[in-house]
């Protein structure tokens, strides 16, 4: 008797490997419903996600699932495939991308289900909090101007020992010039 083999269709191995190398060169990613939403604010949403160097793409769940499978994400990932799907890509910096899709959602009907950032699986709430943090170049400002303060002070102080005895000698000059 034969053994039973099951065939694998040649198109559906392409799309797994078409979204392994779209997921492949990205290290975060945010995954959306997006029922309700219409041609145009998808687009809209396209254009705003760009400016932070993301993009976003709806995806087919089933191959979605099997391309992160053989990437070695986290099985946790497989609670977001459930009904319609789309995916932020991020290539930069994902806060700034997962706040700008909590900020459409409120103006529309997307529904953010979760996100996979620096490999670890985060629920909505988490996201959303993430999406709370500060960005890294908010970060390195703040640090900076931390770093500044105590040589800023050292040279108000320098300065000021030189202008108050400018002013003390001004104001012995106007007083002879009195006199």
């Amino acid at each position: 008797m034969a053994e039973y083999q099951t065939k694998v269709q040649q198109h559906k191995v392409d799309a797994v490997d078409r979204y392994k190398e779209r997921f492949g060169d990205a290290k975060d990613f945010v995954f959306t419903d997006f029922r309700g939403l219409s041609v145009a604010q998808i687009s809209e949403l396209r254009d705003k996600l760009a400016e932070q160097q993301a993009e976003y793409r709806v995806i087919k769940n089933s191959y979605a699932q099997l391309a992160f499978a053989q990437l070695g994400a986290p099985d946790e990932l497989a609670g977001f495939f459930e009904g319609p799907t789309a995916v932020a890509i991020a290539r930069a910096e994902s806060n700034t991308v997962v706040k700008a899709l909590f900020e459409f959602g409120k103006e529309s009907s997307l529904e953010i289900k979760g996100a996979l950032i620096e490999g670890n699986v985060f629920d909505k709430s988490q996201a959303e909090a993430y999406s709370k943090l500060p960005t890294r170049e908010e970060l390195l400002a703040k640090l900076m101007a931390g770093m500044q303060a105590p040589l800023q002070n050292f040279v108000y102080t320098l300065n000021a020992v030189p202008q108050k005895l400018v002013r003390t000698l001004k104001a012995v000059a106007d007083q002879k010039a009195g006199e």
